[in-house]
C-alpha cells in the first residue's frame, strides 16, 4: 500500500500544474467577413427591415404610409367639390339612410368580411384614378402590352392606348373574372395591393395599352396566395379563350420577379387599404350598402356582446392578486385509508 507506483495514488499538485503551464493560452480565432467567405447573401434581417424605407415609396409595404390610388383620387375630388360650388349643382339626392327608434340600419362589410360587390366597385375605381393621373412619360414592360400579348383574338385598334377606358369597363372586366373564378371579396383588396407594389417596385405606370394584364397578373397571383383551392391558370384560359397557358406561366412568372417575390401582405397593410377603400367610395358618393338590423342577427350580435362581457370579466379576475378565502369554492380532495 505504501509503493508510490500504486495507482490508487495520484499525481502531486506540482505535477498537475507544471503539465498546464504546457498548454497554450486560448486565442479566439478573428470573425471573416462575408467578403472573406465568398458568401454575399443577403441578411433576412437586411431585408425586412422595412422602416429603414421610405415610407412614400412603400405603400404596400408599410401600414402608414398613404395608399397611392387615394392620393390620385382627391386632386379630382376636390376639382368636383369646386366645380359643384361654383355652378351651385347640388350633388344629388343623398342615397344614405338613417336609423329611427324603429329601424336600426347596419353596414353588412367589414374589414373581415368585406362587401364583394361594392369591394369590386371600389377597386375599379382606383384603378381607374391610377390611369387618369398617371405619368405620361411612363415606363411599359412588354410582358404587360396588349398589343404585343393580345388577351383576344380579335385586331387590337391602332389607338389602343390613346384612350382612358370608363370605371364602368374596369368594374366589368374585373368582375368577370372574379365571378368565372369564384375569388372573394378579400382577394380583389391583396389585388390592389400587388397592382401598387408592381408600380412601386418596378417604376412603371399602369395606362390604357397594359390595365388589363397588369389586372390580370394581380387577380391571378392573388388568388394563389390567399385562396385555399387557388384556380389554376388553365382555368384563366377558359374564362378568357383566346389566352394561351404559356403566356399565363410567363406574366405569373415575370409578375413575381418585378415584385423580388414579395407577396407578404401584413394584416396591417390590408386593414389600411380597405379602410382607404371605403374613403374613396365615401368621396365619390359610392355608398355600401346598409341593411336593416333583422331578427336573428341582432340575436347574434346579442350573443357576441355577453361573450365578451364574460371574457372581460374573466380578465378582471385573473388580475386580482388576492381573493378572500369567504369565496372560495374550490373542491379539495382528501386521501381515504380503507382497513
Amino acid at each position: 500500500m505504501g509503493n508510490t507506483t500504486s495507482c490508487c495514488v495520484s499525481s502531486s499538485p506540482k505535477h498537475r500544474r507544471s503539465n498546464h503551464s504546457r498548454l497554450e493560452p486560448y486565442r479566439p480565432e478573428p470573425e471573416l467577413s462575408r467578403e472573406d467567405t465568398g458568401c454575399n447573401l443577403q441578411h433576412i434581417s437586411d431585408r425586412e427591415n422595412i422602416d429603414d424605407l421610405p415610407m412614400e415609396y412603400n405603400p404596400s409595404d408599410h401600414p402608414r404610409a398613404s395608399t397611392i390610388f387615394l392620393s390620385k383620387s382627391q386632386t379630382d375630388v376636390r376639382e368636383k367639390r369646386k366645380s359643384l360650388y361654383i355652378n351651385h349643382h347640388h350633388p344629388g339626392p343623398l342615397r344614405r339612410k338613417y336609423s329611427s327608434c324603429s329601424t336600426i340600419f347596419l353596414d353588412d362589410s367589414t374589414v373581415s368580411q368585406p362587401n364583394l360587390k361594392y369591394t369590386i366597385k371600389c377597386v375599379a375605381l382606383a384603378i381607374y384614378y391610377h390611369i387618369k393621373n398617371r405619368d405620361i412619360d411612363g415606363r411599359m414592360l412588354d410582358i404587360f402590352d396588349e398589343k404585343l400579348h393580345p388577351l383576344s383574338k380579335s385586331e387590337v385598334p391602332a389607338d389602343y392606348d390613346k384612350y382612358d377606358p370608363e370605371q364602368k369597363q374596369i368594374y366589368r372586366f374585373v368582375r368577370t373574372l372574379f365571378s368565372a373564378a369564384q375569388l372573394t371579396a378579400e382577394c380583389a383588396i391583396v389585388t390592389l395591393v400587388y397592382l401598387e407594389r408592381l408600380l412601386t417596385y418596378a417604376e412603371i405606370d399602369i395606362c390604357p395599352a397594359n390595365w388589363k394584364r397588369i389586372v390580370l397578373g394581380a387577380i391571378l397571383l392573388a388568388s394563389k396566395v390567399w385562396d385555399d383551392q387557388a384556380v389554376w391558370n388553365v382555368d384563366y384560359c377558359q374564362i378568357l379563350k383566346d389566352i394561351t397557358v404559356e403566356d399565363m406561366n410567363e406574366l405569373e412568372r415575370q409578375f413575381l420577379e418585378l415584385l423580388q417575390f414579395n407577396i407578404n401582405v401584413p394584416s396591417s397593410v390590408y386593414a389600411k387599404y380597405y379602410f382607404d377603400l371605403r374613403s374613396l367610395a365615401e368621396a365619390n358618393n359610392l355608398s355600401f350598402p346598409l341593411e336593416p338590423l333583422s331578427r336573428d342577427k341582432a340575436q347574434k350580435l346579442e350573443a357576441i356582446a355577453r361573450l365578451c362581457d364574460k371574457y372581460k370579466d374573466m380578465r378582471k379576475l385573473a388580475k386580482k392578486r388576492s381573493v378572500s378565502a369567504d369565496n372560495l369554492t374550490v373542491v379539495r380532495w382528501c386521501p381515504a385509508i380503507i382497513s
